[in-house]
C-alpha cells in the first residue's frame, strides 16, 4: 500500500471536511513555529485567524491537546508547550530510536524516482538556506523527512514520529531564528548517497546523526536561554 495517497499535497485541504481543514492548518502553525513556545491560543482568536467556526476550532484544539502539541493549563487556558531539558532528552531518545529505523526501511523500498523526489526537496531546502529563508527551510526540511518516512511504509512508527515533530517544531523555529539557516545541521546528502547505494545501515547512521545534531542545538539553545541552568 502506498501511504502517500492519504496525503493532501494541495496545501489547501480541498475536499476535506471543515474540521479537518482547521485541524491541519492549526497543526501546521504549531509544526512550523507560527505559534511560539508559551504562546496562548484561544478559540475566539483562532476563529479570526483561521476564518473558521467555533466548533471546528474547538475540535482542532481538543485533538492537538490530546496529541501533546498544545497544553491545557486550567482556567480554560491553552498554550504551546515550552520544552524543558527533560522533554528535549526524551524527544532525542525517541527520535533517535525511530527515525533511523524508518530510514533503514525506506532505503530498502526506495526507487530511483523516489530518490529523485527526495533530491528535489533537498535542493529546495538548500535554496532556502542560501536565501536565509527560515520558513522555507522549516517546510522543506519537514517535507524531506515526511517523504522519507512515508517511503518506509510503517504507518505506526510514522504516526508516532509525526507527533514528536509537533512537540519540538515551535522550539526548532526559535533555534533557527537564533543560529541562522546556514548553521543548521544537514545530513541529507549523506543519507541520499547511502540510499542510492542501498546501504540501509549507513542511511540509518546518517539519520541518527541528523537527529542528534538537530536536537543538540535545541538543547543548547534551551540551556542558553536559562542562563546555563536546566529547567525543572
Amino acid at each position: 500500500m502506498d501511504f502517500r495517497a492519504d496525503r493532501d499535497d494541495s496545501g489547501a485541504g480541498a475536499g476535506l471536511p471543515a474540521h479537518e481543514q482547521v485541524y491541519r492548518r492549526l497543526r501546521d502553525m504549531i509544526l512550523f513555529g507560527e505559534l511560539e513556545p508559551g504562546q496562548p491560543v484561544t478559540i475566539q482568536g483562532l476563529t479570526v485567524t483561521l476564518a473558521a467556526g467555533m466548533t471546528p476550532v474547538r475540535e482542532a484544539l481538543r485533538r492537538l491537546t490530546a496529541e501533546g502539541a498544545l497544553e491545557f493549563q486550567g482556567n480554560r487556558r491553552i498554550c504551546v508547550p515550552v520544552l524543558n531539558a527533560a522533554a528535549v532528552e526524551e524527544l532525542t531518545v525517541a527520535r533517535g530510536a525511530l527515525e533511523p529505523e524508518l530510514a533503514r526501511c525506506a532505503t530498502s523500498r526506495a526507487t530511483p524516482e523516489d530518490l529523485d523526489r527526495l533530491t528535489e526537496i533537498d535542493a529546495r531546502l538548500d535554496h532556502a538556506i542560501a536565501r536565509g529563508d527560515l520558513a522555507g527551510y522549516l517546510r522543506e526540511n519537514h517535507s524531506f523527512h515526511e517523504e522519507l518516512n512515508l517511503l518506509a511504509a510503517a504507518p505506526i512508527l510514522t504516526s508516532v514520529v509525526e507527533g514528536l515533530w509537533l512537540r519540538f517544531g515551535p522550539s526548532l523555529r526559535v533555534v533557527c531564528g537564533q543560529v541562522g539557516t546556514r548553521n543548521l545541521p544537514d545530513q541529507h546528502k549523506a543519507l541520499l548517497d547511502a540510499m542510492a547505494r542501498k546501504d540501509a545501515e549507513e542511511a540509518a547512521r546518517a539519520m541518527a546523526e541528523d537527529v542528534a545534531q538537530g536536537m543538540a542545538q535545541i538543547a543548547e539553545a534551551l540551556q542558553d536561554s536559562d542562563g546555563g541552568a536546566p529547567r525543572a
